[in-house]
């Protein structure tokens, strides 16, 4: 090896150190001094000062080289190419022009829609699901993971039991029974508390043997153009997130996705941390993926002109033809330079033409696992620097490589299909991601608040739907403001994954009826039916049932349920004793007698008013 770069003066301290490291260190410092890093070696101490933070240094180095595909060598070159096109400004789409891609509308709960329902539903023991979650719930004011947070708090359901309850319930409801694969990516941050939040919770029902933990590893921050990177101190690296498109390196990597594939599952769905109603379009999008033969298939929501939601889009050109999410901030000046100069504007319909990107994705295993053994997982990365000015020469603050799971599609080819899915918002997309100021700054100037609120508000709109398309009359009271941020005060209804996963399900199960005003109605059980209940005002219905209790409930409910009370000025302030989840709202519900009706033993019920 030569080490002549030791003789550099800057290097005297790592020269005074350098028989302290072994021979695989030494060779991988060595190759890092070459590609321009001798900033990382700098001004070491001499031997006998600081010698475990040397140590713990040069640990953290190899496990980066090795959890990086490439190595950190490899990561460097990435940088470097990658900073040389951001600073010229150049066009990822350069040559391509956009149309609008294979779509299929399902935003109406049409014959179509229960048609791709059931052919969704025949295939619940053969999807595994993918849960992108490695995200704090800091910016909400939540101080734990994100899948800890109720999605809703008149039962206070986290989002990781939520998801939980569907994947049994997919499970009751398939012919073979077989466990739903759960495969959760996670972060340095949240896994140690996502594994406590499981075994706090026996795992809420899964068997432990299918739920498999994907730790996702951090890169190195950058300093400048030329790649260098980043130091927090002498012995310490700067390291960042590296975004949600690891998950296919680490299905990879972990030999899960090849696993999976080898015991039968066909599909994969990948859901976000805080998007409750994911499940909602489960079967109806894993049916049109069976039967479109999509090789992925990207959920979308009807995208108003502007919004700051990526665009789907059809990108042809040069021979080439990619379905890609293009980001709002790209799709404006794209459409302007190719097919309308007016860029990101309505059609007809109001909308954008080009669908909105949930970030939930429906992936044909087949397809997938080739792809990834061809690939190694790696899919495109892209740098977002912050430069000080308009020389691009200077970065506010450190940069760092990320990528994007739903930018698969770039490594496929033309023998991979491509399609879009297009569903309610409200039924698919109410991401919990913005605390209540943010909400309610975002709803003034006309935007979606995405916030603990409009998620729980959406959550019980979707029951209502259920209740509907059942054949139940609903009347759905006045919308009201919490701290700026919208709320519909009722009906608040709760349809748990094992009463019903699919329209046709809930149809067999409820009878006419009317539900109305700021009444409440949860049903979990796989053997509930309703025949002609009514409630109305704040009156509210709670019947649960164990496997093998047959339930009917009839009739009209009257008292005074559960009340929503809006938290006080000193409710909500840091130091009070409320909980975080109820803080991040602004209000809670207090139940003033609602009816609740539990059978823990088999057998036939009736429930009368």
């Amino acid at each position: 090896m030569d080490i002549a770069f030791l003789e550099n003066a800057e290097l005297a301290g790592l020269k005074a150190n350098w028989e302290t490291i072994s021979a695989d260190q030494q060779a991988l410092i060595a190759s890092l001094v070459a590609e321009g890093q001798s900033n990382l070696f700098s001004n070491w101490d001499d031997a006998g000062t600081n010698d475990d933070a040397k140590a713990a240094f040069v640990d953290s180095l190899v496990k980066i080289n090795g959890n990086y595909p490439g190595g950190l060598i490899g990561y460097i070159h990435n940088a470097r190419k990658l900073l040389a096109e951001s600073k010229t400004g150049a066009n990822p789409f350069e040559g391509l022009s956009p149309e609008q891609p294979d779509k299929v509308d399902l935003t109406t709960f049409t014959a179509d829609f229960e048609k791709y329902e059931a052919i969704g539903a025949q295939k619940f023991d053969k999807v595994g699901v993918v849960l992108v979650a490695g995200g704090l719930g800091e910016r909400l004011g939540y101080n734990g993971i994100k899948v800890d947070i109720a999605v809703e708090v008149l039962e206070e359901t986290t989002y990781l039991k939520h998801y939980a309850d569907n994947l049994l319930a997919m499970q009751a409801r398939s012919e073979s029974k077989r466990p739903v694969p759960f495969i959760i990516m996670v972060s340095q941050d949240t896994g140690p508390k996502t594994i406590q939040s499981l075994e706090n919770n026996n795992y809420f029902g899964l068997q432990k043997d299918k739920v498999h933990i994907l730790q996702q590893e951090l890169v190195p921050a950058i300093a400048d153009n030329d790649g260098a990177l980043a130091l927090k101190d002498t012995y310490e690296l700067i390291l960042k997130p590296h975004g949600h498109g690891d998950i296919h390196m680490l299905l990879h990597t972990s030999g899960v996705a090849a696993k999976l594939a080898g015991e039968g599952i066909e599909y994969f769905m990948f859901i976000q941390d805080t998007n409750g109603p994911s499940f909602n379009t489960l079967p109806a999008a894993v049916g049109v993926s069976v039967e479109k033969d999509y090789d992925f298939n990207s959920l979308a929501i009807r995208r108003k002109a502007g919004e700051a939601v990526g665009g789907l889009a059809r990108l042809v050109g040069g021979g080439k033809e990619f379905t890609l999410n293009v980001e709002y901030n790209q799709l404006d000046p794209l459409l302007r330079a190719t097919i309308n100069p007016e860029g990101d504007v309505a059609d007809e319909t109001g909308f954008s033409p080009f669908p909105g990107n949930c970030n939930t994705l429906v992936i044909k295993t087949a397809s997938y696992v080739k792809i990834l053994e061809a690939s190694q997982g790696i899919i495109a990365e892209f740098v977002n620097p912050k430069y000080t000015d308009e020389t691009k020469t200077a970065f506010k603050k450190p940069t760092r490589l990320e990528t994007m799971m739903q930018d698969l599609p770039k490594l496929f080819g033309e023998s991979e299909k491509v399609g879009v899915t297009i569903f309610d918002r409200m039924w698919s997309f109410s991401p919990n991601k913005n605390n209540v100021a943010d909400a309610a700054a975002k709803v003034a100037s006309g935007g979606p608040a995405d916030a603990s609120a409009t998620a729980e508000n959406d959550f019980y709109a979707a029951g209502r739907a259920r209740l509907e398309a059942a054949g139940m009359t609903v009347t759905t009271a006045d919308e009201i403001k919490i701290l700026g941020v919208p709320f519909t005060a009722g009906p608040k209804v709760i349809l748990r994954p094992s009463f019903a996963m699919t329209l046709d399900e809930g149809r067999g199960k409820v009878s006419g009826g009317s539900i109305s005003g700021e009444s409440t109605l949860i049903i979990d059980g796989s053997d509930i039916s309703l025949d002609q209940v009514e409630l109305s005002g704040t009156s509210a219905l709670v019947v649960k049932a164990c496997e093998g209790a047959k339930v009917t409930v009839k009739g009209k409910f009257e008292n005074e349920g559960f009340v929503l009370v809006e938290l006080s000025e000193a409710e909500r302030a840091p130091e009070s004793d409320v909980e975080e989840y109820i803080k991040i709202r602004g209000y809670r519900f207090e139940n003033k007698g609602a009816a609740v009706f539990e059978f823990n033993e088999p057998g036939e019920y009736t429930v009368e008013a």
